[in-house]
């Protein structure tokens, strides 16, 4: 791609014009919430979520009046400097030998010096291009829906009411996968594209997207080992759009309400036992005893099998492994989403109907909001909605702790 091309320069420069103007705006707020317990309230009218670029630079006053702090995830961390902020995300996938930091400027003030053109990022950014269905829950929650111009798998996205707004406004669908189309991406120039990374060459989008001059921000919340860590990646998205305040709000409020829950889980009599996924491909993979997955389930009051594992990502087993310790389990939980009914499990493997948990039916998949296209809410919206994902597990182990409470990302497969 020749970037030195007329039309190409011209349009960077516009890119770059054209968030001067922008920013001379007020935040457009967006309305509308399918996925929390609560709808969010507007975005606050304050100068931290002041769409405006300064006119007059001060070199004594704070930018930033409203921080935030990082309390659970621990793959990001930031840092204040008056009128610029600076992201260190520390873990962007397993075993990763680099960190990214990005440096966001207060629009209309100077840019620091010691770093390259591609961390500076002005902020508050107008525009937004998301290649994970998890960035567009945090959007909703923050209130921000209208500043998204693009995202990826659109058609897969859940909720009748934001399907409906994103096509509104004209947000482009940009592909799947390794599919994404970088090209509409260039076309569209958005001030900023959110993503994640692998570390595989063949599969990561964000170097091809660099080369090309976007300003990106990789999200790294799967690599987190507890559900408050991954929702805690919200405020890392909150921090380009200048919506701390906001930010913490909501995440005070999910935090409290898990805690809540969690502490109703402790008052248990027992602790069932449970075993998670499906052998697929010669291959079960089964969470760590350090992930996010085992501390959903030591925190709604169940007994994971695999708590004595050391890792924190998914671990290849042989059936027979699996086999040995997890047959007699109480619990069965995240199976295929292609079985519907029991008499499913057996058609895959007839070795599934010695399963204790198979022949009680107490088998349950996170597969309850599935939208007409095939998209499951619960990849959606559920990573920013931990404390509903906990209470359904509390409800599925200990009904009698939450009688009223009905599932909501979990069902029953049918009998």
């Amino acid at each position: 791609m020749n970037l030195n091309h007329p039309k190409r320069m011209l349009k960077r420069f516009m890119r770059k014009f054209g968030l001067r103007l922008l920013c001379l705006g007020l935040v457009t707020m967006g309305t509308g919430c399918t996925i929390a317990l609560s709808s969010p309230a507007p975005v606050p009218n304050s100068p931290n979520a002041s769409a405006n670029c300064i006119t007059k630079y001060e070199s004594d006053r704070d930018y930033f009046p409203v921080k935030t702090k990082i309390k659970h995830a621990i793959g990001f961390d930031v840092s204040y400097h008056q009128h610029y902020k600076i992201i260190t995300v520390k873990q962007p996938w397993k075993n990763a030998n680099q960190v990214f930091r990005y440096v966001l400027v207060q629009c209309g003030a100077p840019i620091p010096d010691g770093f390259s053109a591609d961390q500076i990022i002005q902020v508050p950014v107008p525009s937004i291009a998301i290649l994970s269905t998890t960035h567009l829950a945090h959007l909703e929650k923050l209130g921000l829906l209208d500043r998204l111009v693009a995202m990826s798998s659109l058609d897969l996205v859940y909720g009748q009411q934001t399907q409906t707004k994103l096509k509104s406004q004209g947000v482009q669908d940009l592909g799947r996968g390794s599919t994404v189309n970088v090209e509409k991406i260039l076309a569209l120039s958005p001030a900023l594209v959110t993503t994640f990374g692998t570390g595989s060459p063949e599969r990561d989008r964000h170097p091809k997207l660099l080369e090309a001059g976007l300003k990106v921000g990789l999200n790294a919340e799967y690599m987190e080992s507890s559900p408050l860590g991954q929702a805690e990646w919200l405020k890392f998205t909150a921090l380009f759009f200048n919506q701390e305040e906001r930010a913490n709000q909501v995440f005070d409020e999910m935090e409290a309400r898990y805690e809540k829950v969690a502490a109703i889980a402790k008052s248990a009599q027992n602790k069932p036992t449970v075993v998670t996924g499906f052998h697929r491909n010669g291959t079960w993979y089964v969470a760590g005893g350090k992930s996010y997955v085992a501390k959903y389930l030591t925190d709604a009051g169940a007994e994971y099998l695999w708590a004595d594992d050391p890792t924190s990502g998914s671990n290849p087993l042989s059936f027979e492994e699996v086999y040995r310790r997890g047959r007699s389990a109480d619990f069965w939980l995240n199976g295929s989403q292609d079985w519907k009914q029991k008499e499913d499990i057996p058609k895959a493997d007839i070795r599934y109907r010695d399963f204790q948990a198979w022949q009680t039916g107490q088998m349950y998949s996170a597969n309850a909001r599935i939208s007409p296209t095939g998209g499951n809410d619960y990849w959606q919206s559920g990573i920013t909605n931990p404390d509903v994902v906990l209470a359904d597990l509390v409800r599925i182990f200990h009904p009698e702790l939450m009688p009223d409470h009905q599932l909501f990302y979990y069902q029953k497969l049918a009998p």
